[in-house]
Order: C-alpha cells, then sequence, then structure tokens
C-alpha cells in the first residue's frame, strides 16, 4: 500500500511540474530542495555518545554557511542547529536560490564586502577563487581522513570534500529479473556488447525501450559528455592532459578513440531511449517514475537522483545500482568496470574578511562533521552523502548511493573531476541535445567541442 500511495503521488507531482514547466520555472540541479512542510520519517541518530572536543571561548561566535546543494538544505539546518547547542556556535544556513549561479552569487557577496565564512562549491568554482579569496587548510587534520578526494591548487589545499557522488547506468534489478525470468547478476555484464545483448533480451521481454534518457543539458553536457575526458586514464590530471591537447590542437577529436567510443555508446542510449520519438520532450520526473514501475529498466544519472526515485515510489531497501557507462569490448578496459565517484561538492573557507573566531569556529565545524560521533552520523544519516573520509563508519542509506559506496571502497570507483568552464554544459549541452535530437551528426559534435575549446 505505501508503494502505491508513494507512486500515486509522484504521478500527481509529475502532472503538476510539467504545467509548471510551461512557465519557465525549474525545480533545480538534479533534484529538488527538501520541502519543510513535508512529512518524513526521521532518520535516528544517535547522540548518547560524542567524544568531540568544543572550544567554549567561540561560542556566541557567528558563521555563514553558503548551500548551494539545495536538496540538504533542511538538513544542514538541522546540523547546525545541533552542532550550536553542543558548542555555542551559530550557524546562518544560506540557500542559493533556483537559477541561480553559485559562482556568481559568492563573487557577488565578495564584492558587497559580506562573503559567507564557508561556501559550497563546485570543485571548479573553488579552483578559480582559491589563491585570492581562500583561507588555506592544508595543514588541518581531516586532510589525512580524505588524501585520495582532496582538491589542490599549486600543490595547497583550499577546500574541504563535502562527498563523493557518481554516475552511470542505473539499473532496476526487479525489473530486470521480472521480465527475463531469472537472477540478474550486474557484474556479468562487462562489455558494450553484454550491454546491448541484455537491452535486446528486454526487448524480447517485453520491454519495449528499456532506457530512459536525460534530456537536459547538464546532463548531456556534464554527465555524459564529460566522460571524454574523465576516461583518458581515469584521473582528474588525465582529464587535464585531454583538455589541454583538445586546446592546443594536438588531440584531434576524430581521431581520439575515447570520442567515437563515446559516441557509440550514446547511440546505443539513443536507439533504446523511451522517449525515441520526441527526446527533447522527455521529462525528467516521469524518466523516475518509468524506472520505479518497470517501463525502462535503466536511467542514465547519478546518486543524486534518489529523491526522485524515492518520490516516484523506490524504496530503500529495492535493489537499486549502476553499471559502468561501456566504452568498448575490451574486459580489462578500466571504463567497462568501474563506475565514475569523485569529490563533486567542497567547502571553501574565507580567507579575506573572516574574523580569526569566525575561521576558528568555521575550522571546528568541519573538524566536527569529521571526528564527531554526531557529525558522522548526520552527514550520512541526515544529509544522505556518501563520505570521503575514510575514518566515517556510517554507511548510506539509499541504495544508489550505497551502491557507489561499495564501489569506492572496494575499489571499483575512479577518481577523475574534469575541471571545466561553468558555462561548459550549457553551451556543449546544447550541442548534444542536437545530437540527441538527430540534427546533427558526430563531425559537427566534434566541432562544437573544439570551437568551444579553442575560445577558451
Amino acid at each position: 500500500m505505501k508503494r502505491k500511495m508513494k507512486r500515486l503521488m509522484a504521478l500527481l507531482l509529475a502532472s503538476v511540474f510539467a504545467v509548471t514547466a510551461l512557465t519557465g520555472c525549474r525545480f533545480g540541479f538534479a533534484s529538488d530542495p527538501d520541502d519543510p512542510n513535508a512529512v518524513t520519517q526521521q532518520t535516528p541518530i544517535d547522540t548518547s555518545v560524542d567524544t568531540f572536543s568544543y572550544d567554549s571561548e567561540l561560542a556566541g561566535t557567528k558563521i555563514v554557511l553558503l548551500n548551494t546543494k539545495a536538496e540538504i538544505q533542511v538538513a544542514l539546518e538541522e546540523m547546525s542547529e545541533v552542532f550550536e547547542e553542543r558548542s555555542g556556535v551559530h550557524i546562518e544556513v544560506m540557500p542559493v536560490t533556483d537559477g541561480e549561479s553559485p559562482y556568481t552569487k559568492v563573487v557577488s557577496l565578495y564584492n558587497s564586502g559580506n562573503p559567507p565564512t564557508l561556501s559550497i562549491l563546485d570543485t571548479t568554482d573553488v579552483i578559480a577563487l582559491a589563491k585570492e579569496k581562500a583561507e588555506e587548510l592544508s595543514g588541518e587534520a581531516w586532510t589525512a581522513e580524505s588524501e585520495e578526494y582532496l582538491t589542490k591548487v599549486d600543490g595547497a589545499v583550499y577546500s574541504f570534500p563535502l562527498c563523493i557522488e557518481g554516475r552511470g547506468l542505473i539499473y532496476n534489478k526487479a525489473v530486470i529479473e521480472n521480465a527475463l525470468k531469472e537472477e540478474f547478476d550486474p557484474s556479468a555484464i562487462k562489455t558494450q556488447d553484454d550491454f546491448v545483448a541484455l537491452l535486446d533480451r528486454l526487448v524480447q521481454a517485453g520491454i519495449e525501450k528499456p532506457i530512459s534518457m536525460a534530456k537536459e543539458d547538464w546532463s548531456l553536457g556534464a554527465h555524459q559528455l564529460q566522460y571524454i575526458y574523465e576516461v583518458y586514464d581515469g584521473t582528474t590530471e588525465g582529464t587535464q592532459k585531454v583538455i589541454e591537447g583538445i586546446k592546443s590542437g594536438e588531440i584531434q577529436l576524430d581521431e581520439y578513440q575515447r570520442m567515437d567510443e563515446f559516441l557509440n555508446m550514446f547511440d546505443i542510449l539513443k536507439k533504446y531511449n523511451v522517449a525515441r520519438k520526441d527526446p527533447l520532450g522527455a521529462d525528467y520526473d516521469e524518466m523516475a517514475i518509468d524506472l520505479a514501475d518497470g517501463r525502462t529498466a535503466f536511467w542514465f544519472n547519478g546518486n543524486w537522483a534518489w529523491p526522485n526515485l524515492s518520490e516516484a515510489g523506490a524504496l530503500d531497501d529495492d535493489e537499486y545500482g549502476f553499471l559502468p557507462y561501456f566504452l568498448n569490448n575490451d574486459e580489462n578496459d578500466f571504463a567497462n568496470q568501474m563506475i565514475q565517484g569523485s569529490p563533486s561538492k567542497q567547502i571553501m573557507m574565507d580567507g579575506r574578511m573572516a574574523s580569526d573566531a569566525q575561521k576558528a569556529a568555521a575550522k571546528e565545524f568541519l573538524n566536527w562533521i569529521v571526528y564527531s560521533e554526531v557529525g558522522q552520523q548526520m552527514l550520512v544519516k541526515k544529509c544522505n552523502l556518501i563520505p570521503p573520509f575514510k575514518n566515517n563508519p556510517y554507511e548510506p542509506g539509499d541504495p544508489l548511493s550505497r551502491d557507489i559506496y561499495k564501489h569506492v571502497q572496494t575499489g571499483r570507483a575512479f577518481n577523475a573531476s574534469a575541471i571545466v568552464p561553468n558555462d561548459h554544459w550549457s553551451v556543449l549541452g546544447a550541442a548534444m541535445q542536437k545530437y540527441l535530437a538527430d540534427r546533427s551528426d558526430r563531425a559537427e559534435v566534434r566541432q562544437a567541442i573544439t570551437e568551444y575549446w579553442k575560445e577558451q
């Protein structure tokens, strides 16, 4: 009954979203902000043990945390309240409004002379602002707990890795097993041909178009297209090598193997897309409903899509997970074995205008997230984030984050982040939308990418 009611509500919400979309409103980058009026099941936090040492001299200090990750706004507010109860430090959690650029927001706050003490930003933004605006954090103890997820600028650390996010082909295990009448072992799908064979079997079993494919420019221009940089060798350094090579002309995209491999996989997703007849008319929320209800079996997305799936009726004990973005038929290619997982959001500390007391309070809050038994729980159980800190013993609650977490813990995730300009996803996302809709060919896609980087 609970599942049916959730799915009924999801269908009603999708109708509302469809009407609102006509007015030009946007509901967020990847998922909607928490509704403070919604009635949700509270995740219990054990507060009986807290060995963290608080600095009593910081009591009464006030700091501001700029939040650019809308879906954790309510959770961050709850965290700040708990932290204040224990430390005496007040944290104002300032949201970035829908449609507002995080980078533009933080720069405008600096220009007004009132920057936040802490800012949750994308890695690209941190790199752009670090040396001019940020406090160096290289000497902080938590750097030892997250060494492989640190972002460095000229060898120095200027940001706190808030979480790990990963992406790939989300699968609904029950849908696949119900269609094929056999157990589904995701590890048995090792190559692009294996994946196509699975799709063909699902079609024969009655799932006419097994794939949901988002049409949003951020999904196409960032989450999909950026594979051409990230799978060069699976490292952030490798992504920069590719980008610099495209800029200089050293890498010609018509000769770059990963470019063709990416488009081959993209074409497969296009072919089996449930919205194949009108790919640019696809509705994001309906895709979540399709996957939860079994109209499709796969949805290219990331673990941030769980709120959408949950609204569509998916339950925390359902079996969802990720397959890699298969690029070829080499079983030994890391791209066919591993999920992309990287520290997508960073917290930057103001180094220009914050007082010594505010900096100390901000550092205490970051340490509290890493070392307090209460902070560790709230990061995972309240914010529902995948912790990048190896000392955090808590496993995420939803199946998508659990699967990414397991990939990371077992060495089946590669950490590569493409450092690209803020307009990369919108400009090249538009080029990918044309290709998705069969309004351009491969040569035009390659030309759009080449021209974009020549202008940088």
